[in-house]
């Protein structure tokens, strides 16, 4: 009988680490097979709750808000390439980091619907891969469309603020727990993984709380 494994995945549309952790972490749920029975569940992280409407440079923002220098953001951009290319994540250029609050209210109603972690890798893909603004609802609405859920309500979820106070309350859920840091992996609500692990650390720390062998 396969083992069950809860997995409450906190992060943000906007973490790289996190487009990277996810990726690892499935490719370390695939070498489990059908020894374990698996769900994701995508809990919301803010890393820029402040950010306007418009977004902002990338590299202006991270020199600020970490207090480097765009030599030094440029080289950590060149190493997080490097550790999506090893998982199969393509990061291109990202230009502007938005604001993704209304991201993941459509994530939230996408988990509703059943499919949640197709849009997640879609939300993903479209800002550090293609570049797109994940705050425009129209980009949304587009991305909710290409993974099977309905655009039209995809559309009323974003207009009309549906699933605010639930986002929420979510984010200070997490964050009364501690997590200041994404992405987050909780396992059975009990077991707390971190950062953009290799696919191994993943799979050993799975098989050791599944309590499977190698």
């Amino acid at each position: 009988m396969a083992a069950e494994l809860k997995i409450d995945f906190v992060s943000d549309v906007s973490c790289p680490w996190c487009a990277i952790g996810l990726a690892s972490l499935e490719q370390a749920i695939e070498r489990l097979g059908d020894e374990v029975s698996v769900q994701i569940h995508f809990q919301p992280f803010e890393l820029n709750p402040q950010m306007p409407a418009e977004g902002r440079d990338t590299v202006q923002y991270l020199v600020e808000k970490y207090g480097r220098t765009p030599e030094q953001v440029r080289h950590s951009s060149e190493a997080i390439r490097a550790r999506g290319k090893e998982v199969g994540f393509v990061f291109g250029a990202r230009e502007r980091v938005y604001n993704t609050f209304d991201a993941h209210r459509l994530l939230h109603w996408a988990g509703l619907e059943g499919r949640q972690r197709a849009l997640k890798h879609a939300l993903l893909a479209a800002y550090f891969t293609d570049g797109k603004d994940v705050s425009a609802h129209d980009v949304l609405v587009e991305l909710a469309s290409q993974v099977g859920l309905d655009a039209q309500q995809a559309r009323e979820v974003l207009s009309s603020g549906t699933y605010t106070a639930e986002v929420r309350e979510r984010e200070q859920f997490y964050q009364k727990l501690g997590i200041d840091s994404v992405p987050a992996i909780i396992i059975n609500e009990a077991h707390l993984l971190q950062g953009g692990q290799p696919v191994e650390v993943f799979e050993q720390a799975l098989r050791q709380i599944a309590g499977i062998g190698e």
